[in-house]
């Protein structure tokens, strides 16, 4: 069982940053692929940034050049380093664990970008 907890979330204005934080319980974290998801109102949760256990990043066309996943194995935490953020990145930010079939997710941070 993994438990993941969320934070960082605010109200920050256009070209502002975050540093989303996602905390994770469990002795094996380093061995899942740990993705950063998105939902905004009205849309379908999609994946934004995915850091594999090996290290491997991959970002959604979006959010290339502006944000930055990141993850201490040591620490049991992955970041999503978001840059140059947009009215268009506002949405509830969700941290996932995934290895094989099994998948958990966080509860969810909000972000909000005004204009």
């Amino acid at each position: 069982q993994v438990q993941l907890v969320e934070s960082g979330g605010d109200l920050v204005q256009a070209g502002g940053s975050l540093r989303l934080s996602c905390a994770a319980s469990g002795r094996i974290f380093g061995l899942y692929d740990m993705g950063w998801y998105r939902q905004a109102p009205g849309n379908q949760r999609e994946l934004v940034a995915v850091i594999t256990s090996g290290g491997s990043t991959n970002y959604v066309d979006s959010v290339k050049g502006r944000f930055i996943i990141s993850r201490d194995n040591a620490k049991n935490t992955v970041w999503l380093q978001m840059n140059s953020l947009k009215p268009e990145d506002t949405a509830v930010y969700y941290c996932n664990a995934k290895m094989a079939f099994i998948n958990y997710w966080g509860k969810g941070t909000l972000v909000t970008v005004s204009s």
